[in-house]
């Protein structure tokens, strides 16, 4: 699988409103089947823009070590991880990357390798 496809996976999100304080809410969102993929915020909207970021993120460090992230299902074929790294703020490296990996020779040897592996 190439970088897009494995940003395109769906995975389970969990989500629960934790009390810190007496009156005082939290969101916590999560990943769980990708390990340590959390985010926690005031607002779910803002939760959710972060665990999107550390989605994105925990993906394209796995892959730039040569590791596979974990693929519960397949991708999304309407997935456009290209504007979701775009509306975080991510586009300049994720951008760079989808499009092949120009400027990121080890992504793009990674990204090969675990192609191999399948």
């Amino acid at each position: 699988m190439d970088l897009r496809e494995l940003l395109s996976i769906p995975y389970l999100l969990e989500a629960e409103a934790v009390e810190t304080e007496p009156g005082q809410w939290r969101v916590r969102l999560a990943y769980p089947e990708l390990p340590g993929c959390t985010a926690e915020a005031a607002v779910v909207e803002d939760a959710l823009r972060e665990l999107e970021r550390r989605r994105i993120e925990l993906i394209v460090g796995l892959v730039e070590q040569g590791k596979q992230p974990p693929i519960p299902r397949q991708p999304l074929t309407a997935s456009d991880p290209l504007w979701t790294a775009q509306d975080l703020g991510l586009s300049d490296r994720v951008a760079a990357l989808l499009g092949g990996g120009a400027g990121h020779p080890q992504l793009k040897e990674a990204t090969h390798a675990l192609a191999r592996r399948q």
